[in-house]
């Protein structure tokens, strides 16, 4: 049912009605599970239950609740309150049933312990209005909440929040004009890992046909490490790592206890490695039943053959922690030398067993090797890069390929007009480019007193018709990899595809074998 400013749509639990805006109709703020709170708090996701009448959804769920940082780039500031944070959105030029259009499903960052979909910068409209498709966004649980691995509770809340988010959409997509047999997931950072997850996950299979992973990161943890870590959130508490010990807190004020953590991580350093010199104490588990084992293996084994992939990074990813822990320009010789202690590879997944270990040396001596006209900076911003950005991604699509399957692989070389260029093709910046939201969230740092302009359209242009043409038809406008001539779309000004463009970083990375991290000691 439609009026000139709103229209009404049935899904299984009941009708809600969205607005007329912009040439789309839109709807937000539609529960896809029970509020995990009370008796569901650290529970698999419950099915919602059903309303009678209709149901305004004129306005975003609340977010889940998160730690405070970065909060300019999640725009959780004015959100609403509330407990009902397992929501979705939708975009959709006309919600006809008949119209069967390719749907896309966005799944945010924020290390695991930040986001929400309601945030300006994942205004889906220029993507859904220019790719004549269905888009839908989700809320998912974060941090404690979501993914610290506590006694009595399932691993990997959070991708199940999301598996029952993206049955959400088999079941009732098409009332919203879209097509349930063509549904293509697409995330960054956090959120990319959360694809490769799901990409892994049985639970997860036959719910989407298409992926996109822009910028995966490399830390998986182990049953035992992620069990380490929540023992040592817990502790800031003054509580046991389980789930009847941690309901005891308020989910809002839980946040502050993982959040408390973060300074003292370095602490750790001896058990936990590499993920000790992070900025996040939460990453997907490979737990053994939810998420069977990490995405590179599975993929490796054919866990995703059927999935047609496209995975890819930006140029200069580390950047922008660089510049927000205010490090630019500052890099010594030492700091080079520790980072390339902890992250360069090594020969398995311990990929930072520490400062001063043996795998550690290797990867200094070998970055060195590699490129020996490079500064301290270059080197520090390059193994940081490559270690928890540019190699899993890579490595991602080679496992893809191994598997059986079919994979496109990219790079993002534009760089940021903010501050004379300064942070490069730096991490998240796809993300205004793709949305085309270069005045919110992210893009408010990154095209700070520069804005939009007509350059930055044209690459934000070829990002998101590269994208709607690959939910709509699989090809994405540049041909697949393969381990031999390696070609990929590099975006810039002058967009080409070449091959890949990070051969040296290749080769010192290529007999490592990305998994899930081990707890040391």
């Amino acid at each position: 049912m439609t009026s000139a400013g709103a229209s009404v749509v049935r899904t299984r639990a009941g009708a809600v009605r969205g607005r007329r805006e912009d040439g789309l109709v839109v709807f937000r703020g539609i529960p896809f599970a029970e509020p995990p709170v009370g008796d569901a708090r650290f529970a698999a996701p419950r099915p919602v239950t059903a309303w009678d009448g209709t149901r305004d959804a004129f306005a975003f769920g609340p977010p889940p609740p998160q730690e405070s940082g970065f909060q300019g780039r999640t725009g959780v500031i004015d959100a609403p309150m509330g407990d009902d944070w397992l929501t979705v959105n939708v975009w959709t030029p006309d919600p006809d049933p008949a119209a069967r259009r390719p749907v896309m499903v966005w799944i945010y960052g924020g290390a695991y312990k930040l986001g929400h979909s309601g945030s300006p910068g994942y205004d889906a409209r220029r993507i859904a209005r220019d790719g004549d498709l269905v888009v839908v966004t989700l809320n998912y649980r974060l941090g404690v909440e979501g993914f610290a691995r506590i006694d009595g509770a399932p691993a990997n809340r959070g991708l199940l929040d999301q598996v029952a988010a993206l049955e959400w959409v088999r079941e009732n997509i098409a009332a919203f004009g879209g097509d349930p047999g063509r549904v293509t997931v697409f995330g960054e950072s956090a959120g990319a890992g959360s694809v490769a997850s799901l990409l892994a996950m049985p639970s997860a299979a036959g719910l989407f046909g298409r992926a996109i992973a822009q910028s995966v990161p490399g830390p998986f943890f182990s049953d035992d490490l992620a069990r380490d870590i929540a023992a040592a959130i817990a502790a800031e508490a003054g509580l046991r790592p389980t789930a009847a010990d941690l309901s005891s807190v308020d989910p809002r004020r839980l946040t502050a206890v993982g959040e408390a953590l973060g300074p003292k991580m370095r602490e750790f350093e001896d058990r936990w490695g590499m993920v000790a010199h992070t900025l996040t104490a939460f990453s997907p588990v490979v737990d053994g039943e939810v998420l069977p084992t990490a995405p590179w293996q599975a993929l490796a084994a054919g866990s995703a053959r059927d999935v047609e992939l496209i995975v890819g990074h930006t140029r200069n990813e580390y950047r922008l922690f660089a510049a927000l822990g205010g490090q630019l320009g500052t890099i010594t010789d030492e700091q080079a030398t520790a980072a390339l202690r902890t992250f360069g590879p090594g020969p398995g997944p311990g990929m930072g067993l520490g400062p001063g270990s043996g795998f550690g040396a290797d990867g200094e001596r070998a970055y060195r090797a590699a490129f020996p006209d490079a500064s301290p900076e270059e080197l520090y911003e390059w193994v940081h890069s490559d270690a928890v950005f540019r190699m899993p991604s890579l490595r991602l699509a080679e496992a893809q390929i191994a598997g059986g399957g079919r994979a496109h692989v990219y790079e993002l070389a534009w760089p940021a007009p903010a501050y004379g260029g300064a942070l490069g093709a730096c991490h998240g910046l796809d993300i205004p480019l793709l949305f085309g939201t270069f005045a919110a969230d992210l893009g408010l740092m990154l095209f700070a007193g520069v804005g939009s302009s007509p350059e930055a359209e044209a690459v934000s242009s070829r990002f998101r018709t590269a994208w709607t043409a690959f939910a709509t038809t699989g090809d994405p406008g540049w041909p697949a990899y393969d381990t031999e001539r390696r070609p990929t779309q590099v975006f810039d000004t002058d967009s080409a595809v070449t091959p890949y463009p990070h051969e040296t970083s290749r080769r010192l990375w290529e007999h490592h074998d990305f998994g899930a991290l081990p707890l040391l000691g």
